[in-house]
């Protein structure tokens, strides 16, 4: 294919998302060789943005290292660290917290307001630096099954359409879809087992507001 000059045609990423703010405390990286060998010993949250039929949103995840299960998801029209920290707040409703939690060095997730969430809840704080891109490798293979599967396939015409249709993918990317890496489990069957043997339901929908939506898993 390449000997062809053939190609996937799909939009690729926007770039500019991790820019960091040097008034921001910046972290050290945590996970130099740390196996990553249960649930709630890593998350993570990155950024990524979402195709509109005008112009695009923002998408932030947090997840699960380890059971690659996604705790929480927001999406906004802008930049600002607001709908990151609902996000991670709405993880942490849960219950549940993790060891450590690592990000990008994006002005997002070095404000003080995002920090706080953490410091609150005494876990670890850790960023990427310049040379480690595949650190988040985990964030940046959920955003292309997120785009692949779901993104690609619609022409969302508003905010409301798009939250629409990513809670009804975050739910089946959580609770039936299978994944090799997880011995072809769903990432609810891992993170949450006994949840999951229940029968509940996993996913939730909620309203959403014309800045950004509120969507929990």
């Amino acid at each position: 294919m390449r000997q062809m000059g053939l190609e996937a045609v799909y939009p690729r990423q926007k770039r500019g998302l991790s820019i960091p703010c040097h008034h921001h405390e910046i972290y050290p990286y945590l996970l130099d060789g740390v196996d990553v060998a249960c649930v709630d010993q890593v998350w993570s949250a990155d950024i990524t943005y979402i195709r509109m039929f005008s112009g695009w949103v923002y998408l932030v995840a947090v997840m699960d290292w380890f059971s690659r299960y996604v705790l929480s998801w927001e999406v906004s029209i802008t930049m600002e660290d607001d709908f990151c920290v609902a996000a991670l707040r709405r993880a942490f409703a849960s219950g549940r917290r993790p060891e450590i939690f690592n990000t990008d060095q994006g002005s997002q997730f070095t404000s003080g307001e995002f920090t706080g969430v953490l410091i609150e809840h005494g876990v670890k704080i850790s960023m990427d630096g310049k040379g480690r891109a595949f650190d988040n490798i985990f964030s940046e293979r959920l955003w292309r099954s997120v785009k692949v599967e779901e993104v690609y396939m619609r022409d969302y015409q508003t905010v409301a359409e798009a939250n629409y249709y990513l809670g009804r993918y975050f739910e089946f990317y959580n609770n039936r879809r299978l994944h090799e890496a997880l011995d072809f489990k769903m990432p609810a069957e891992v993170y949450c087992p006994a949840v999951c043997r229940s029968g509940r339901p996993q996913g939730s929908l909620h309203s959403n507001s014309p800045k950004h939506g509120n969507q929990s898993i």
